[in-house]
């Protein structure tokens, strides 16, 4: 099972130059089963509402809906808490990361950096390199060039 970090959904769904399209074509081309948790589905929705892009929040929640879902119980939090102690990272960083381990997906798919070191083999930066070396779209802006959580 395959882990879909926030900015993996941004890039599926909202770039479409050469970023979107590696994404899409990666997410197609899997046997493996993606999944996703609720916390995913919350930073994807949060700029549609605040632009009131019912469309786009539509086709996150439709995206979300397909997605095998990973719950987030307490056990997940203690072991982001440890996670973000021990390695820095941020708050929703450790979360997916501390999800897609005690679901014991075989991968996180992300372009984070950090989050692939800290994870030590689980999360693959699958867009890395191209990010940054590619020029900024609209989607690169929004998950912030190399980072998961960039402006919203």
């Amino acid at each position: 099972m395959i882990y879909l970090d926030t900015c993996i959904l941004i890039y599926a769904l909202e770039d479409g130059g050469g970023l979107g399209e590696r994404t899409r074509a990666a997410m197609r081309g899997v046997d493996d089963r993606l999944a996703a948790s609720p916390l995913v589905l919350h930073e994807c929705l949060v700029r549609p509402i605040r632009d009131g892009d019912n469309e786009l929040r539509a086709r996150f929640v439709e995206v979300y809906n397909r997605l095998v879902r990973i719950q987030m119980d307490e056990s997940v939090f203690v072991l982001a808490a440890e996670l973000r102690a021990r390695h820095g990272l941020k708050a929703p960083d450790s979360l997916h990361l501390a999800a897609a381990q005690l679901a014991r997906c075989d991968q996180l798919w992300t372009n984070d950096e950090r989050l692939a070191t800290a994870s030590r083999g689980l999360a693959v930066d699958m867009i890395g390199e191209a990010v940054r070396t590619a020029p900024a779209d609209a989607a690169t802006r929004r998950t912030g060039a190399g980072r998961i959580h960039g402006p919203r």
